[in-house]
């Protein structure tokens, strides 16, 4: 709502403001900011603290960082994205399917040693953040479409196992020294005996609280009352004493800014991840921006956004925090509770900070087990069966290309994972274009136009005409394709046929190979007494082959506007009545 009144109000500002306020959104919300606002943006900043502290928390320890890192980074890149991010309800901070990423990233670099997986957090939020803004200026909001939906569904439900098995040992009470999928699970099974009753059982509550909430009463926080619960059970049982792990008192304060300090050597590391990262948090914050959007009536720009998001990375490297991207979950839960403006994000902001400066030791008693259960739900939801079920009756081939995406991930490794998700889908784009669907045209006598024959079993040829409607850009892949398969046409008719009409239309683009092989096919058809002709070709695509020289070869007058006109001029020809009068 405020996006689409500021856009309103910034054509009568000076250009000097209206271009601070197209790259600081944020200021123009401060403008136009309605008072009528304010008690919803509070009341829903409010309610979202309830799910930033546990799961800030939650998803430092999955990157393998500590605890009080999550709630450094939901602070900063809230306060950053308020005044650089164009969504008026988008909610940033840590999430679950970066974690992985992250800990797969700096773990192996920076061996036991907590400040060294600190620092590396931070230069990745860094390069995260310049990979991002980087992208904005350059206005590549595409890039997240280079993965595809089903793509990005096996990607999201092999990261769900991964971090399902990775988290089973916390929840289970006792911790074990294992890398990678398999032996995590193996680990896990041979360490059973060392389960903690008290652990599980929290744990356990804790998980079946959040996910009856989210299934029976979803608008409803049910990690506040699990969080909740769970701390008042262990302090009247005292689960510390017990073997069950705390969070303990939280260090008091905040950090200053400072830039990390790395080896110089594992910039080049970092800077792979950084890019694999940062094409997953663009591709959530994107499309979750763009589905808000749709929803709220108003647009943003993607390209701000990678500069909001980007922004928001920035901030959290400075202070000790680590990548971030966007929550869908958290952003809804901002819209269902009232949220106008980015005022929400910055209410919750600083309800966590005087947290951490007033009352530090507020989650002490929170077990352990509690944060396994916010993580092992997270990904739960990361498992979207029902659109995998989809794609399987739907798409096969798009299923087993979730599937392949998956497995590389879970067995693979996370960042391994997301380059394999990224060739998968263009390898699959690529295959869709090699071996484009053509078919067959004829005339439906209970339809107008012409049809493919393959499902309207009912339609007419022309006799001695072929009519070929070739569905994807003609270039050097699928070229040999194309003339095979018009070579494949003649050859099935009992009488060689006098044309073959090419339906252009989804013709969108032919290079040199393609125009080249055009130029032979037609002397090759020539020489059998055959014409070849196009009808519907995009204007773009028929000046082009007038300058590669193809229409040198053939007729500029078997150039047609339409199929149907076409087929009047092969009729009129071969001196033939019209076989489908109207």
């Amino acid at each position: 709502m405020s996006v689409a009144v500021g856009a309103g109000q910034a054509e009568s500002l000076s250009p000097r403001r209206a271009r601070v306020e197209r790259w600081a959104p944020g200021v123009r919300v401060i403008r136009t900011y309605q008072k009528g606002w304010l008690p919803r943006d509070i009341i829903a900043g409010v309610v979202l603290v309830t799910l930033l502290v546990p799961q800030g928390m939650a998803y430092a320890e999955v990157a393998g960082l500590p605890a009080i890192l999550g709630l450094y980074t939901t602070i900063v890149c809230l306060l950053a994205y308020a005044f650089v991010g164009p969504s008026p309800v988008l909610v940033l901070g840590p999430d679950s399917a970066l974690g992985p990423m992250i800990a797969a990233t700096i773990l192996p670099l920076a061996g036991s040693s907590t400040p060294e997986a600190v620092a590396l957090a931070g230069m990745l939020a860094l390069l995260v953040g310049a990979v991002t803004i980087g992208a904005g200026l350059m206005k590549l909001g595409f890039v997240a479409d280079l993965l595809s939906s089903p793509v990005r569904t096996g990607y999201l439900a092999g990261l769900a196992v991964v971090i399902f098995i990775g988290q089973l040992p916390k929840l289970f009470g006792f911790s074990t020294d294992a890398d990678g999928l398999v032996q995590e699970a193996v680990a896990f099974l041979q360490n059973l005996d060392e389960t903690n009753v008290y652990a599980l059982a929290i744990g356990l509550g804790a998980l079946a609280t959040i996910l009856l909430f989210g299934r029976f009463l979803p608008k409803v926080p049910g990690i506040l009352f699990a969080v909740v619960g769970a701390i008042l059970i262990s302090m009247v049982l005292d689960l510390a004493a017990k073997g069950v792990d705390t969070i303990g008192v939280l260090p008091q304060g905040f950090p200053t800014p400072s830039i990390p300090s790395v080896p110089l050597a594992d910039i080049p590391l970092l800077i792979g991840s950084a890019l694999g990262i940062s094409l997953v948090a663009v591709g959530d914050t994107i499309s979750t921006s763009g589905a808000f959007a749709a929803r709220g009536g108003y647009e943003v720009d993607a390209n701000q956004e990678l500069v909001g998001i980007g922004s928001a990375n920035v901030a959290a490297g400075l202070f000790s925090g680590f990548p971030v991207s966007t929550s869908g979950s958290r952003s809804a839960v901002a819209r269902q509770s009232g949220a106008k403006t980015q005022v929400a994000g910055l209410t919750a902001a600083a309800a966590v900070l005087v947290m951490l400066v007033l009352a530090p030791w507020l989650v002490q008693d929170m077990p352990q087990p509690v944060l396994a259960a916010v993580v092992i739900a997270a990904s739960i939801s990361l498992f979207d069966l029902p659109e995998l079920r989809r794609l399987a009756g739907l798409a096969r081939g798009e299923f087993w290309l979730a599937v392949a995406c998956a497995l590389s991930v879970a067995l693979i490794g996370v960042l391994q994972g997301i380059i394999v998700a990224i060739v998968l889908s263009v390898a699959w784009t690529f295959k869709r274009l090699w071996q484009p669907y053509s078919a067959i045209l004829g005339k439906d006598p209970n339809k107008r136009g012409w049809h493919d024959t393959a499902h309207h079993p009912d339609a007419a040829l022309v006799p001695g005409l072929v009519i070929l409607r070739w569905s994807a850009p003609l270039f050097f892949a699928n070229a040999n394709l194309f003339r095979n398969r018009v070579r494949e046409l003649v050859a099935a008719e009992a009488e060689p046929p006098h044309w073959v009409l090419i339906a252009g239309e989804p013709i969108t683009d032919i290079d040199t190979t393609a125009a080249a092989m055009l130029v032979d096919l037609d002397t090759e058809l020539n020489a059998s007494g055959i014409h070849l002709a196009f009808a519907e070709l995009p204007t773009a695509v028929e000046q082009w082959m007038a300058r590669a020289g193809v229409l040198d070869a053939v007729d500029r007058g078997h150039l047609y506007e339409t199929v149907h006109e076409g087929v009047d001029a092969y009729l009129a020809e071969q001196g033939l009545p019209d076989p489908f009068p109207d």
